[in-house]
């Protein structure tokens, strides 16, 4: 016979043991269980451009390509922090051919810039992925007076991928990965205050703007049929990473000792948050597969506003004019030869 144990720390015990095995049920719940990209899969010879890749899932995503092989260039706004992740990920990957490029999607000249200085050196894009991102921000402009989320999340990276898409078909077969979020289900583009001047809601402008990344993928997957570019969208999970440094839990001390690190317990990390981006980016499977969206390694449905081909439509003439794109230049762009 074992030890006695009284009554009560029996029960202590049990209870402790539930909420334990629950809480770990519904973190799995929550996180997911996207599997790690095959470790045989390289990407060797293959040219990376990924948005937003000084911090979080795009920091991830950028080590990862370096180890497997790729020239990535880190498109991103600060500079200085670029090259201390660059230096970290050159020292973890051994790959001394990850680049640092300025590139401000809250500045259409700089993306013009960006996509310039880049031609110039390498003749062909393998994988364009439109990681960056902004979170819940207050009401702010781009350089072209765009409310920021929709500016920085959509519309900078429609031009920049429009831009790019030359070098896309250099490089066919090729890929455009576009990360949206699970927002996207509460989101709805108000055409009647698209740039929000009316009225401004953080979380509505942000749901909009991941919207706006789904119907994007979708249009733009018609529109290259036949190029040998497929582009799809995914949701990344709940991750912890700084684009949710405006929800407001810094500011408060309770929020900060308490909800932080229940939350943390909760969200996946940027390692993990970048998992579905490397599978839509590089698993052999999806080489022909456009159109779709992904979540945890999986493709999964849209909600019904992202299956909406005439709002997708609209949108797609709405953000070329925004962006000063001529009509039917990018179809040109894209057509097959």
């Amino acid at each position: 016979m074992g030890p006695w144990v009284p009554p009560r720390l029996m029960v202590i015990t049990s209870a402790v043991g539930v909420v334990v095995g629950g809480s770990v049920l519904l973190k799995d719940f929550i996180v997911g269980h996207a599997q790690k990209l095959d470790g045989k899969i390289r990407a060797d010879g293959k040219i990376v451009i990924v948005t937003g890749a000084n911090t979080g899932i795009g920091k991830e995503t950028v080590k990862e390509m370096a180890k497997r092989g790729a020239t990535v260039y880190m498109a991103c706004r600060d500079i200085a922090r670029c090259q201390e992740a660059r230096k970290e990920i050159v020292l973890e990957s051994l790959n001394k051919k990850v680049y640092c490029r300025e590139c401000d999607l809250a500045d259409f000249n700089s993306i013009r810039h960006f996509v310039s200085e880049f031609t110039l050196v390498e003749d062909r894009c393998d994988i364009l992925i439109n990681n960056g991102g902004l979170m819940r921000s207050p009401r702010l402009s781009t350089k072209q007076g765009i409310e920021m989320q929709l500016g920085v999340n959509h519309m900078g990276h429609f031009l920049l991928t429009h831009l790019l898409l030359p070098s896309l078909q250099k490089a066919a077969p090729s890929r455009i990965v576009n990360v949206s979020s699970l927002a996207h289900t509460r989101g709805r583009i108000n055409f009647e205050d698209l740039n929000s001047e009316k009225e401004y809601d953080p979380g509505a402008a942000y749901n909009q703007s991941k919207l706006a990344n789904v119907l994007f993928t979708k249009e733009l997957a018609k529109r290259l049929q036949g190029t040998g570019v497929t582009t799809n969208a995914l949701h990344p999970g709940i991750v912890k990473t700084e684009i949710g440094r405006h929800m407001g839990l810094e500011s408060s001390i309770m929020a900060s000792i308490f909800v932080k690190p229940l939350l943390s317990f909760f969200l996946k990390s940027p390692e993990q948050g970048a998992l579905t981006t490397l599978f839509v980016a590089l698993d052999p499977s999806l080489e022909k597969v456009s159109g779709k969206y992904f979540s945890d390694c999986r493709e999964t449905k849209v909600a019904p506003a992202g299956e909406d081909a005439a709002v997708a439509r609209r949108l797609w003439v709405t953000s070329e004019r925004w962006t000063g794109i001529q009509e039917n230049a990018s179809l040109e762009a894209a057509a097959p030869c």
